[in-house]
């Protein structure tokens, strides 16, 4: 271990603030840099790329924080997986690391990191290697090299974020890129085929769903109407449901020690681990689809029947994961952990059983999966009932009617954050795998991830807001 932190300290890393609260106008400077950034370099096309066979997954993008041909075509990615690795391999006790003490969380966060690089150099190798995207000859070498800048960009803007803005920089590029996609995909007026439909609207066929909504009307296109109007009825009602469950919560009543006829009620949010297990588990779906379609692509010439060799040969075996037309599965392990748009195959007439057993599979991927994160997230980001017990004690704080003993506040939190771990995580799952199914603008996971992710900067910002308006509540909320 004493080599590795060793190690550890040779990482560069954005410096924490030397104040132990910033003030509102700071946070919001540093977010709106990060955020900006995050465009200006999606925008930054790849030099040397000759095709851009990632292109088809661009329904993937959304939830990978990306755009695929962009100097930031990796996303969030090496982010996810480092994470979602480490939480299994702490969760199962394969790897003992107590995240509850100083030493282990700087531990834990150091191994995170060189995950992290890990997988950036590894993605940015394979994106190319197996011609998801294809270099101009000769510049595979340079194509690699911005790959690799561009996730250690997305890398050190999320921690910039994180130590100095509003909450996470993962959540800030999933946030901004659905955003984005919602809008167009509503008022989008130019087609795939490049053509502006707002110059002759009766003939040229629009992409955004309002405006097909308008164009049906006006031509009487019944099939379309009913299309465009499920997309945004379904839109509508994801909205609703997600602001609702969002505002569950359990509250369990304080008062403080010293003060007696004061008190609060403590908030435990039904959804505790919050949107985190839906972008973990939606960012595994994505990159199994991903890898897939870059498998099948690599293994093309086994599958024509052509000379099977070399590395086409080794990607064969991994044909499995999946087949794919236009960047949709439509076989192996991607298709069945996938969703199809149950709602716009009925309107279509195109619906068949299978694909609603591919509903159902989908839906219990979720809800496991997203429990299991659940779990897992909370006994490593210092959520679970011991950590949540020391900073009420540290507050002056305890529960009504019980002595001031931090293993009272323990064994009665115990009552409440597991359960509602395990409830709120396939709850979540539950609702973002059946919001896939409805078909809305953008995808179910990512309407609900947008507006959580909403929630929760909104919840930032009001805090920071308070703190830095009422002088009292900054010094009890910094603790002193």
């Amino acid at each position: 271990m004493a080599n590795l932190q060793g190690i550890f300290s040779l990482i560069p890393e954005v410096k924490k603030p030397d104040e132990k609260k910033l003030s509102f106008n700071v946070k919001l400077k540093w977010t709106l840099i990060v955020l900006v950034s995050f465009f200006v370099l999606a925008n930054i096309p790849l030099f040397g790329l000759s095709i851009n066979a990632l292109e088809r997954f661009q329904y993937l993008a959304i939830i990978m924080g990306t755009d695929f041909g962009s100097i930031i075509s990796l996303g969030i990615g090496p982010i996810v997986m480092a994470s979602i690795i480490l939480q299994l391999l702490v969760g199962s006790g394969i790897l003992n690391i107590d995240t509850n003490t100083v030493e282990g969380k700087k531990f834990f966060q150091g191994i995170q990191k060189m995950l992290v690089f890990f997988f950036i150099i590894f993605e940015a190798f394979v994106y190319v290697l197996m011609q998801g995207l294809q270099p101009v000859p000769g510049f595979a070498w340079l194509v690699i090299l911005q790959l690799i800048i561009g996730g250690l960009a997305i890398y050190f803007m999320n921690e910039l974020c994180e130590k100095w803005g509003f909450g996470s920089g993962v959540s800030l590029f999933i946030g901004a890129g659905v955003s984005w996609r919602l809008f167009t995909s509503a008022f989008q007026f130019v087609n795939q085929q490049g053509r502006n439909c707002l110059l002759d609207f009766n003939r040229t066929p629009c992409s955004g769903k309002i405006l097909v909504l308008i164009q049906s009307i006006i031509n009487k296109y019944p099939i379309e109407f009913l299309s465009a109007a499920a997309a945004l009825a379904a839109t509508v009602v994801i909205f609703l449901i997600v602001v609702w469950a969002q505002s569950l919560k359990v509250e369990i009543p304080l008062s403080f020690g010293r003060l007696r006829g004061y008190g609060m009620k403590w908030p435990l949010s039904f959804f505790y681990a919050s949107v985190i297990p839906v972008i973990l588990v939606a960012a595994l779906v994505a990159n199994i689809q991903l890898f897939g379609g870059l498998i099948e692509n690599a293994a093309a010439p086994c599958l024509e029947g052509a000379v099977c060799t070399g590395g086409a040969k080794i990607a064969s075996y991994f044909t499995w994961l999946g087949s794919f037309v236009e960047g949709q599965p439509i076989s192996g392990l991607a298709f069945w952990m996938g969703s199809t748009n149950l709602l716009e195959l009925v309107v279509r007439g195109g619906f068949l059983p299978r694909y609603l057993l591919q509903g159902i599979t989908h839906i219990l991927f979720y809800i496991i999966l997203c429990a299991l994160f659940s779990v897992f997230w909370v006994k490593t980001s210092g959520m679970d009932s011991k950590a949540q017990a020391q900073k009420i004690a540290a507050s002056g704080l305890q529960v009504a009617g019980f002595r001031q003993d931090i293993r009272v506040l323990e064994s009665i939190l115990d009552r409440y954050i597991m359960p509602l771990t395990v409830m709120g995580g396939a709850a979540i799952g539950l609702l973002a795998a059946a919001t896939d199914l409805l078909g809305a603008l953008v995808s179910g996971t990512a309407i609900l991830l947008v507006i959580m992710i909403m929630f929760q900067f909104y919840q930032n910002i009001a805090q920071q807001h308070m703190t830095d308006m009422n002088p009292a509540m900054r010094k009890f909320m910094s603790g002193s």
